[in-house]
């Protein structure tokens, strides 16, 4: 079946409990399912879904079929038989050992079409200065804000919550999306999503006892599987209450975050201790903990390690531990490439995508000094026409 088909079929099935395009309401207004449901959503998320992964088997398959695909997923949500489907799970070792969940290619295309219609609402009440997996945030612009407010103030708290993704309740998860979501059936939809990451990232999670807790609170839902999309927005969602505590009760006004690392900034030391105590306070209501260690306050003058960068008022500097890393990683690519086991445009795409990392620093000395270590004309095996890997500084 072609999509124009498949458009063609759902005319008339409004008593099927198949969605007309026509039904797809303003994202975030009504939350209903019948706008998740929506045909020019599915196509919507399956678009989303699928950027920059067409050449991909799996996503492959499904474009082959994408019509029949689309409709069953429709008719599933709409009926309510819709069900995750299990997990690919991979490890990657950088900078960290952390374990991939990866969802079937047809949950993410839910995934989004949810997000497409509940995100708007949440991002309504989410502060201006949260600036993970947010559209027009992201790593760059929230180092930007930390060396704003770091030329206006004295000292910084930064705080670091203990497993964050493990760790999160789903219980509070819940409740946290129940008091936005008015419709039971989008909620249900949400409880059957998270549910399917519980206990998937149990053996990087060690028990952790709040007070009134018993024996049962072993056995309560937690985790978040890392890799879905709508882990990083439950993750928002569920630290929202947090930010707005920071804001509005705390007053803080130079307070930012970025997933579960939170910078406040204040001119005095006493009221940066005060806050931390609160903060720690109000996360074992989200049966959170923070590492304690980095968890102290610290003058802006001497640096603040934030996102791989260590932030001054007047400079960055990239963190040692990245150069490090950084130089073996492109090390290996260099020497992949001069092997013939890859090609020049994609050891070319990996340095470039170093430097524009990067550039966000004072590091032109330190990309001069990695890049200048590499024998770019050793064994003569640049094809010709390519330009020199010398210009990529």
């Amino acid at each position: 079946m072609t999509l124009e088909s498949a458009r063609a079929a759902t005319r008339g099935t409004r008593g099927l409990g198949i969605i007309r395009p026509s039904r797809l309401e303003r994202p975030g207004r009504a939350l209903l399912l019948e706008s998740v449901c929506a045909w020019d959503n599915l196509l919507c998320a399956w678009r989303k879904a699928a950027a920059g992964k067409r050449g991909k088997r799996n996503v492959a398959a499904f474009e082959f079929h994408a019509a029949d695909k689309l409709l069953a997923i429709q008719s599933g949500l709409a009926n309510g038989t819709w069900s995750p489907g299990p997990y690919v799970h991979f490890q990657i070792h950088s900078p960290k050992t952390r374990l991939i969940s990866a969802a079937p290619f047809a949950d993410r295309v839910v995934h989004h079409a949810l997000c497409n219609v509940i995100g708007p609402a949440f991002e309504r009440s989410f502060i201006a200065d949260s600036f993970a997996n947010r559209e027009g945030k992201g790593t760059h612009r929230a180092i930007d804000r930390l060396q704003y407010f770091a030329r206006r103030r004295r000292y910084a708290l930064r705080l670091d919550v203990v497993k964050h993704f493990p760790s999160i309740d789903h219980s509070i998860l819940l409740g946290i999306l129940g008091r936005t979501i008015s419709d039971e059936r989008v909620l249900g939809l949400a409880a059957r999503i998270v549910a399917s990451g519980d206990r998937i990232l149990e053996r990087e999670y060690e028990m952790v006892w709040f007070p009134g807790d018993d024996l049962f609170a072993l056995c309560r839902p937690r985790g978040l599987p890392i890799g879905n999309l709508t882990s990083q927005f439950w993750s928002n969602c569920y630290l929202n209450p947090l930010d707005q505590f920071i804001k509005r009760e705390l007053r803080c006004r130079a307070y930012l975050r970025y997933v579960d690392d939170m910078a406040l900034l204040s001119d005095s030391k006493e009221e940066l201790r005060e806050w931390k105590i609160a903060v720690v306070k109000r996360l074992e209501r989200l049966r959170l903990t923070v590492h304690e260690r980095p968890a102290q306050v610290q003058p802006v003058s001497e640096g603040v390690p934030w996102l791989g960068f260590v932030v001054f008022p007047e400079h960055r500097r990239l963190k040692a531990r990245k150069a490090v890393e950084a130089t073996r990683r492109l090390k290996i690519r260099f020497d992949d490439w001069q092997a013939g086991a890859r090609g020049f445009a994609e050891f070319h795409d990996s340095v470039q995508g170093w430097i524009n990392h990067v550039r966000y620093g004072d590091t032109w000395a330190l990309r001069s000094h990695v890049l200048g270590r590499f024998e770019w004309g050793k064994q003569g095996l640049r094809p010709h026409g390519e330009p020199d890997p010398g210009e990529l500084r």
